[in-house]
């Protein structure tokens, strides 16, 4: 294994996904929760996985033959997005809103995955990062774009779970109500301005 390009990938694949976005907000939202923090940082990194698998191998050709994916991805996602944004700007101003920290009032498993996915495969941004950038710079790396998507690959396991499970530290922090719906108030601006970019076409 060529151990730079390993690294390469890495540096890569983590830079493309460390700012804080929908699908971050949401697997910080459920590690300070406390609910579902395995399953959710699987889901997340495995989908991650799957879609840098495709940009290394087939990107390109996924572009020639779907010229339509695009457009329907922004609206899809930026309509997903409001509708979440609206969710956690009412849990923000709700009498005695906020989130209890032990995850009293986590949803099922099933339906935590589900809003999970979705932020996930209805943002058309991760499969800019994902597919395009990451499929366009292992071109870079003729012979070695496997080890490269490793690389990003092993980035997105580490970041999600770092994530997840990091969360717990500021627990004391979120044991304040006043903090849930600061984090909840917060969540509802980013989803909005990432639905406007989307819709915009930025």
């Amino acid at each position: 294994m060529d151990f730079s390009v390993f690294i390469t990938g890495f540096g890569m694949g983590l830079s493309l996904i460390v700012a804080i976005g929908a699908q971050n907000a949401f697997v910080l939202r459920q590690g300070l929760r406390g609910s579902h923090v395995l399953a959710i940082c699987l889901a997340c990194a495995v989908s991650d996985a799957i879609l840098i698998a495709i940009g290394v191998t087939s990107f390109a050709g996924i572009a020639r033959i779907l010229p339509w994916l695009d457009p329907v991805m922004r609206i899809t996602g930026a309509g997903f997005l409001i509708w979440y944004a609206i969710r956690s700007l009412r849990s923000a101003v709700a009498p005695g809103g906020g989130l209890v920290a032990d995850g009293a009032e986590a949803g099922t498993l099933a339906r935590t995955l589900v809003t999970c996915l979705a932020l996930t495969w209805l943002n058309p941004h991760v499969y800019l990062d994902t597919v395009v950038l990451l499929g366009t710079i292992s071109t870079q790396f003729a012979g070695s774009q496997a080890v490269f998507a490793s690389g990003a690959i092993t980035a997105s396991f580490v970041f999600f779970f770092s994530l997840g499970y990091g969360a717990r530290w500021l627990r004391p922090l979120f044991a304040r109500p006043s903090a849930w719906r600061i984090l909840d108030a917060a969540i509802a601006l980013v989803m909005t301005a990432i639905a406007i970019r989307l819709v915009a076409g930025t």
